[in-house]
């Protein structure tokens, strides 16, 4: 049962079997106030749900976890961001925690590191799964992040553009996902091909899989 004093996780997973596993996990010591599967919703529920925490993966339809905690950063939220993802990579480790991440959790660890790294993050502090500790990923945060052009030049409304491009979705779609027109679609997709020096979309898209600005 719900108490004040327990902290309020919000949930983001495109798989509910993740969703009912994490729910299962952390239901003892924490309140459960919501789940979402993709990145938009997640955005909209942490607005008004106003979690202490969101346990979120990487790879999530429509806008991705990273993208999304650049979102509610920017809207300002307080919420402490711990990311669960089957991804084993310092890049999209720094990617995270350059988006304002507090915690970084890779799916097949051990339970309990995700609840060590929950508690981490409420105590305003950092948690990365141990497999991914050590010399490089220290040197990594110890220093400047990688000053690539696409990290430079890629505004938030591009991201959201590549990352519907990724999913195999049309200037149409995408359009009416982002309220913007197909033309604007494509002038915000021709401007990235040109900023990345790719010639069609396809290589627009390996760049953006390669980079870790994008994950489906």
């Amino acid at each position: 049962m719900p108490t004040a004093n327990r902290p309020r996780i919000l949930l983001a997973d495109d798989h509910k079997i993740v969703i009912e596993g994490l729910s299962g996990l952390l239901q003892e010591d924490f309140e459960l106030v919501g789940a979402v599967t993709n990145g938009r919703d997640l955005v909209e529920e942490a607005a008004r749900l106003q979690p202490d925490v969101i346990v979120a993966d990487i790879s999530m339809p429509l806008l991705n976890g990273i993208e999304a905690a650049r979102q509610l950063r920017e809207n300002g939220s307080a919420a402490r961001i711990v990311f669960l993802t089957m991804h084993p990579d310092i890049i999209y480790a720094t990617r995270a925690l350059d988006a304002g991440a507090s915690g970084y959790v890779l799916k097949h660890a051990a339970p309990d590191e995700l609840v060590a790294a929950i508690h981490e993050a409420l105590r305003g502090r950092t948690y990365v799964s141990r497999q991914l500790r050590g010399p490089a990923l220290e040197e990594l945060l110890r220093s400047p992040r990688q000053k690539t052009r696409s990290a430079i030049e890629l505004t938030p409304r591009q991201r959201e553009v590549l990352q519907l491009l990724a999913e195999g979705k049309s200037a149409k779609e995408i359009g009416a996902l982002l309220d913007i027109s197909p033309r604007t679609v494509e002038t915000h997709k021709y401007k990235m091909m040109d900023d990345l020096g790719v010639r069609t979309s396809a290589e627009l898209v390996q760049y953006a899989i390669r980079h870790g600005l994008v994950s489906i």
